[in-house]
């Protein structure tokens, strides 16, 4: 049989054998409008300080979580997502009723940032930032600072 557990994991099958479940975070944009659903563990999360990344979120730095398309659903509110493309390597994802930014889709890279802040029950662990070479604000952590972006994603180099 299945059953939901109260804490966020995923319905599971009980059989004799243990099973592994995958944690399942919910969220939605600022009016609740628009929900999402995140399964699974992010690829990475971090801050990103690309000029690109801070218009559109209205702050020195933003923080993001990087998940496989498969593992993104939008669960409710479709009809309210409005996107916007500045460039052809993102499309960002925002309620057109209240304005809450939820997701940038990465096409090429099949790669979704869903915002952290989206999530309330994910655990933020950043590993790096990105675009450290347009920072506008330096952040004193122990966590690496790329130029632009790490080279096992085409970026180039440390700051």
């Amino acid at each position: 049989f299945f059953f939901q557990a109260e804490d966020g994991i995923r319905d599971k099958l009980v059989t004799g054998v243990q099973t592994c479940a995958l944690p399942i975070y919910k969220g939605s944009c600022f009016c609740g409008a628009v929900t999402i659903t995140a399964t699974g563990d992010p690829v990475t999360m971090g801050y990103c300080h690309c000029s690109s990344c801070r218009q559109w979120s209205a702050a020195p730095v933003t923080a993001y979580s990087l998940w496989r398309p498969e593992n993104v659903k939008i669960t409710g509110g479709a009809e309210h997502l409005g996107t916007f493309n500045k460039t052809p390597q993102s499309s960002r994802r925002w309620c057109k009723t209240c304005g809450g930014h939820l997701l940038t889709e990465h096409p090429k890279q099949r790669l979704v940032d869903v915002f952290p802040a989206v999530l309330p029950t994910l655990d933020f662990r950043p590993r790096e930032h990105v675009h450290y070479g347009e920072a506008v604000l330096h952040v004193v952590d122990s966590l690496p600072k790329h130029k632009d972006l790490p080279k096992s994603e085409i970026g180039r180099a440390h700051v």
